[in-house]
């Protein structure tokens, strides 16, 4: 067992963990609220945890960045605060289009790839990191 994780023991993934364990108290704050915005407040925490993550599950993180900064994006261009979105209450003034891209976006996050790359991610912190990413 401990021959299958030193790979991730290796330099790089000596920063992730120690990025992930600097950033577990953060995550679990804003993601403790509960708010539907939690997400998106944890964006720059997920950011910074991907770009220190080990070769072996960048792609995961990859398949959970791009929906939420896709998201993120669409919430922008609409001009709804990222922070503040609740998708059971969209302000009344977008237009369809505006809503239906943020509707998809939004629901993207919920795909089983999305779902699964997500607890890829949290397994190998848990793993490797002994350290749990708190959602």
């Amino acid at each position: 067992m401990v021959l299958a994780l030193a790979p991730g023991l290796t330099s790089c993934g000596q920063d992730y963990c120690g990025t992930v364990e600097e950033h577990q108290a953060e995550l679990t704050d804003v993601t403790a609220s509960g708010s539907p915005a939690a997400l998106l407040s944890a964006l720059p925490i997920f950011r910074d945890l991907s770009e220190q993550a080990p070769d072996d599950i960048r792609d995961d993180w990859k398949a959970f960045l791009d929906p939420l900064e896709e998201l993120d994006d669409t919430l922008r261009e609409a001009d709804v605060d990222p922070a503040a979105y609740d998708p059971e209450a969209l302000p009344a003034d977008l237009t369809d289009d505006q809503r239906e891209r943020i509707e998809a976006a939004g629901s993207a996050l919920a795909a089983p790839a999305v779902v699964r790359a997500f607890d890829s991610v949290q397994q190998q912190a848990k793993d490797v990191c002994h350290t749990p990413l708190s959602l």
